[in-house]
């Protein structure tokens, strides 16, 4: 670079209530006995839904299952949905893991970079979230992958906080949006598996 450097800073709450729209939009405040969620100092903490799809190694046509990323169908995963179950939480097969979807509904900014992390009340018990950054322009709900990293079996609550958003604000906006590349996620409702296209 010549004697310019690139800035990118990370959106205040202020700056998060202004900029990114999030439905439903939660203030973060203390809920007693449950996992924290809504915008914080410098992100936004979303909720996990209550449909998750566990990953079942053993696939419901017989023989063994291959994990690969071109050809991953429904067929590798039990669906557990804890709204139609009555129930407020699901439980995870030790190291094994789950596919869910927040609760929120996001719209990244084109000037803006979205990076997830997850919350260390579920980090500390072994439980780790993962989801790729969310491009600028990216829009719907968020497929979550949640690892239950330990030999036990691990609950996680529908319905509560799962993992923190950071919105990181470029200097000046992209040449190319993930709207603008017509993203193979975008828009997406729900849970969705991997795609190749």
């Amino acid at each position: 670079m010549s004697g310019t450097q690139a800035i990118m800073a990370v959106l205040a709450d202020s700056q998060i209530r202004e900029l990114v729209r999030i439905e439903p939009f939660e203030e973060n405040v203390k809920r007693l006995g449950r996992v924290s969620y809504g915008v914080s100092s410098y992100g936004y903490d979303v909720r996990v839904g209550t449909r998750f799809k566990i990953f079942s190694p053993t696939p419901r046509h017989g023989g063994i299952a291959v994990v690969d990323p071109k050809r991953f169908g429904d067929d590798l995963f039990v669906e557990v949905d804890t709204a139609k179950q009555g129930t407020d939480h699901v439980v995870i097969p030790p190291n094994s893991f789950a596919l869910c979807e927040t609760v929120e509904y996001i719209e990244v900014p084109r000037d803006v970079l979205v990076i997830c992390l997850g919350k260390s009340t579920y980090a500390r018990c072994g439980i780790i979230v993962n989801v790729t950054p969310l491009e600028p322009e990216w829009r719907g709900k968020v497929t979550l992958e949640i690892s239950n990293t330990t030999p036990l079996p691990a609950r996680v609550y529908a319905n509560e906080g799962i993992a923190q958003f950071i919105f990181l604000r470029g200097e000046k906006p992209c040449e190319k949006s993930y709207a603008d590349k017509g993203g193979k996620y975008q828009d997406q409702a729900g849970l969705t598996l991997p795609r190749v296209d």
